[in-house]
């Protein structure tokens, strides 16, 4: 029921504001378990493809957005819980790899949609990275629940990074075939299966999205791309300083030189 009144308070919205497009929706089943693996561009990603989809779907969200404490905090977990967001706690031994999977089979065995990125995070740059051969591949390893790739398509333009307020355009949704891993069954546990299984899936994506493919992980290519920002600065932070040094010497010496 609360996933009702918020899919039409904030899905409502979202349609009518944004005007998202969709193809292939007759990819979905109508019933029965099925994961939705799609790039991640946008946070607003969890929320557009709710919004145009008829049936329920369920996604993972780390654990503090359910857990952060005061008003702020019990109203986001109000939010997330009613747009169907499941909290992942990644403090466990394996962190919040076994979370997602043992919260992602107990979505499918309702016979409920599943929904997952399997590259773990957001792009930073708009391309699409290697997938995570853990989560994705061994729940549906595990469940026999078809694999449904989804390519979200422009979501990033809405509010790019440091903006406030979201430029109205419409993005896109596309919507694949489903993907039968059923001759894989019982090998969960072998990573080169794991890997093949993610593998095809990223490149179904790709092949959906039209993005450029990055066979790196999106963790280590942030990570990159945060370690290179620390360096431009710290680097033009030099040049400021000598460029000051500089400065101070030729007033030093004109100063010498008019006494």
């Amino acid at each position: 029921m609360i996933y009702g009144a918020m899919k039409v308070a904030i899905g409502g919205p979202l349609k009518l504001g944004f005007r998202p497009w969709v193809e292939g929706m007759e990819n979905i089943p109508d019933e029965g378990a099925a994961i939705l693996a799609s790039n991640h561009l946008s946070f607003s990603d969890s929320f557009f493809l709710p919004a145009v989809l008829d049936r329920k779907v369920t996604f993972i969200a780390k654990a503090e957005y359910f857990t952060t404490p005061g008003v702020k905090g019990k109203l986001t977990a109000a939010f997330f819980k009613g747009v169907g967001q499941l909290p992942v706690d990644r403090s466990g031994s394996r962190g919040a790899g076994e979370a997602a999977i043992k919260s992602g089979i107990e979505v499918l065995e309702r016979g409920e949609l599943f929904g997952i990125y399997p590259e773990g995070t957001r792009s930073p740059d708009g391309r699409l990275y290697r997938g995570k051969p853990g989560g994705l591949a061994r729940v549906a390893l595990a469940t026999g629940a078809p694999v449904i790739p989804v390519a979200m398509i422009d979501t990033e333009k809405i509010q790019p990074p440091g903006k406030v307020m979201p430029k109205f355009m419409r993005p896109g949704i596309r919507i694949g075939k489903p993907l039968d891993f059923s001759r894989y069954q019982g090998m969960e546990n072998d990573r080169f299966v794991l890997r093949a299984v993610t593998d095809e899936v990223m490149y179904e994506i790709m092949k959906l999205s039209g993005q450029e493919y990055v066979d790196v992980y999106a963790t280590a290519a942030k990570r990159q791309i945060a370690d290179a920002a620390k360096t431009e600065k710290a680097a033009k932070a030099e040049l400021e300083k000598a460029a000051k040094a500089e400065q101070a010497g030729r007033e030093a010496q004109k100063e010498r030189g008019g006494a």
